[in-house]
């Protein structure tokens, strides 16, 4: 079991930047990848960036390339959401989660295990 926990969150004036974090803990060694999802009020879960464990390669939507760099550092055993230009459409929950396989790095329901998110609001 990976337990994973998320911090960084909090408000930012559109235009802005942000980096969030996730720290994993327990059986790391059992992840392929772990994505980032956002979430807003009312809408669904929203695939934002992802990165495999061991080769670092990363996995972006055409939406997010440019503004969002998703990054890892084994030794920490943490991976960084890098968000920069920020824009009011922005704001939501947004969670890490880990995948055991390569398939459906985009697809929320083919992550196992998720942290409990946190929230980032952007002003207009």
């Amino acid at each position: 079991q990976v337990q994973l926990v998320e911090s960084g969150g909090g408000l930012v004036q559109a235009g802005g930047s942000l980096r969030l974090s996730c720290a994993t803990s327990g059986r790391t060694f059992s992840l392929y990848a772990v994505g980032c999802f956002r979430q807003a009020p009312g809408k669904e879960r929203e695939f934002v960036a992802a990165i495999t464990w061991g080769g670092g390669s990363t996995f972006y939507p055409d939406s997010k390339k440019g503004r969002f760099t998703i990054s890892r550092d084994n030794a920490k055993n943490t991976v960084y959401l890098e968000m920069s230009s920020l824009k009011p459409e922005d704001t939501a929950v947004y969670y890490c989660a880990t995948n055991p396989s390569p398939n459906g790095l985009v697809i929320p329901q083919r992550y196992d295990t998720w942290g409990q998110g946190t929230q980032v609001t952007v002003s207009s």
